[in-house]
């Protein structure tokens, strides 16, 4: 947001004045908003000075912007913030709100947060596919650990068409599992 509340309202300024949507009841809504929260940026006086019905809106609007602008930032500040509580879908239909909106918006500009880390693209069915066949191996594992020591005596078996040594150690891890 490179631009200060002050800039920002003389900005907004001419559509403020010409918004329909802003009637008497609105424009008195903001100045109570200003007057009762910040009495340092909008005086009893002041407030009374803008509440006047025998000046049409529109003009009345004006004057508390320019009166506001003569303030400084801080009050150009509380003035959006009051737009903001009490007239939401003006606030949200300012031309400054709607370019900082389109600054900020993922559509309008894609490139700036298309950054995406690509692990795997061959999608979610691929994965689904290895870890089922991990869950496959691990419960074919553990299934197949219970068989070993009961059939140990196949393993003893098929050692002997084995040369000596490799016989002599097959025989013995199957003594070994039959024992445990």
């Amino acid at each position: 947001m490179g631009d200060s509340f002050y800039d920002q309202l003389i900005e907004d300024s001419a559509f403020l004045k010409a918004d329909r949507r802003l009637d008497t009841e609105l424009v008195d809504k903001l100045i109570l908003q200003l007057n009762r929260i910040y009495p340092q940026i909008l005086t009893d006086k002041e407030a009374t000075k803008f509440r006047n019905l025998d000046v049409p809106t529109s003009l009345r609007l004006g004057e508390l912007i320019a009166n506001l602008q003569g303030k400084g930032e801080e009050a150009c500040k509380e003035f959006y913030r009051a737009l903001h509580l009490h007239i939401e879908d003006v606030y949200y239909s300012l031309p400054t709100r709607l370019r900082l909106r389109d600054t900020l918006d993922p559509l309008a500009y894609p490139r700036a947060h298309q950054q995406r880390y690509v692990l795997n693209d061959r999608g979610p069915l691929f994965f689904l596919g290895c870890f089922s066949i991990a869950v496959g191996m691990a419960i074919l594992y553990y299934n197949t650990e219970a068989k070993v020591t009961r059939g140990c005596g196949a393993l003893g078996m098929a050692a002997l068409g084995l040369k000596r040594k490799a016989q002599q150690v097959v025989i013995w891890y199957t003594e070994e599992s039959l024992l445990n």
